[in-house]
């Protein structure tokens, strides 16, 4: 049986990072990825924003790995060439909304965002004629960035750095014990067993569904999941703006934003459509309450000018009955099982957060 240090479940964005931050650490790595391709799910369907780190709470992972990844992820795309903007974004209160777009600045500041600032009414209608506002908030660190280009990168980093990465490489079943995990993979040739000392789960979407087939592993230790799917939109012709728009959050999301392209075109998304399974088809259905919520802070946007584009899904974890929102990170002080790391919930903002995340998971092993 073939035997390795340290395998790697997942190559998303977060996968890739980790490997490389391992590889570097010294040892072998062995990254397994089901798809014909890197990042095929959570990490090339999203709004490939850089956060600033205003939503999450002080102290939570969330925060503390957005922010973190936020300078580490400026700085790499920076070293690499990566195309990336330092575009900027405004929350964007409507009338009676101040006191929760004040909330919002509260928290972002005692979570340890820097350079916000409000905006007023006066100044959107000099700078962003088009937007109707009573006042935003301003995030000069939010940005966007080319997520397959920084993929590619970071798998070139983690390759030069020694690691394997093997695409078609399913992993079927688990068995663990700590420092001795015995996986049962699955490719176009065959089935065959790899034996790790360590072992990461960054499979995504499919990470809670893979600790369900963990054999050894303390069933109480694992959380249900739901997907929220979120369609987006784009626009058709100029963008209204080089920034990002966004509303104020709601309760599963971020609400109906705008949010530009390295090529300056628009897109709107995502919403949050409740699925039993992955569906990456966009609901055409619901461009209506697209054009109702951007309307909210965009009045004049043309008619027709909505076209589907693309959708994805994001995992929701729940816990004892309630929703866990911050991300769930689990190794053997909560499981007791050496060796093992688990990264349940990885959602946004785990783009922005990846190279923070792959820091402490190597210092945690």
């Amino acid at each position: 049986m073939e035997q390795v240090d340290t395998v790697v479940i997942g190559a998303g964005v977060v996968g890739l990072a980790v490997a490389r931050s391992m590889a570097r650490a010294g040892g072998d790595v062995v990254v397994l990825e089901a798809e014909a391709r890197f990042g095929e799910h959570l990490s090339s369907r999203n709004s490939e924003v850089i956060h600033g780190g205003l939503y999450y709470p002080p102290g939570s992972l969330k925060a503390d790995t957005c922010l973190r990844g936020n300078a580490l992820l400026y700085q790499y795309c920076a070293a690499r060439g990566i195309a990336h903007r330092r575009c900027g974004k405004l929350v964007v209160a409507g009338p009676g909304q101040q006191p929760q777009l004040q909330a919002l600045y509260d928290n972002a500041l005692a979570a340890g965002a820097r350079d916000l600032s409000f905006k007023s009414a006066a100044w959107l209608g000099r700078e962003e004629p088009w937007l109707s506002g009573a006042q935003a908030l301003h995030s000069t660190h939010s940005g966007i960035v080319d997520s397959h280009a920084l993929m590619a990168s970071l798998a070139r980093d983690a390759e030069d750095a020694g690691a394997v990465l093997c695409l078609r490489h399913r992993v079927s079943a688990i068995g663990c014990e700590s420092h001795r995990f015995t996986l049962r993979v699955t490719h176009a040739e065959g089935e065959f067993d790899l034996r790790a000392q360590t072992l990461i789960n960054a499979a995504g979407l499919a990470a809670v569904p893979l600790v369900k087939r963990m054999q050894g592993f303390p069933r109480r230790y694992c959380p249900e999941q739901r997907f929220a799917k979120g369609n987006y939109f784009r626009l058709a012709g100029a963008s209204p703006s080089r920034r990002l728009i966004y509303p104020l959050p709601e309760a599963h999301g971020l609400g109906v934003h705008l949010t530009v392209d390295l090529a300056g075109k628009a897109r709107f998304g995502p919403d949050v459509q409740w699925v039993e399974t992955p569906d990456y088809q966009v609901d055409e259905q619901r461009q209506g309450a697209f054009e109702t919520a951007i309307r909210r802070y965009w009045p004049a946007l043309p008619a027709a000018k909505l076209h589907p584009d693309y959708a994805g899904v994001r995992p929701k974890l729940i816990i004892d009955d309630q929703p866990h929102t911050d991300f769930l990170i689990q190794d053997s002080r909560h499981h007791g099982v050496a060796g093992l790391i688990n990264l349940l919930g990885i959602e946004s903002p785990g783009l922005t957060a990846a190279l923070a995340l792959a820091e402490r998971i190597t210092e945690q092993t």
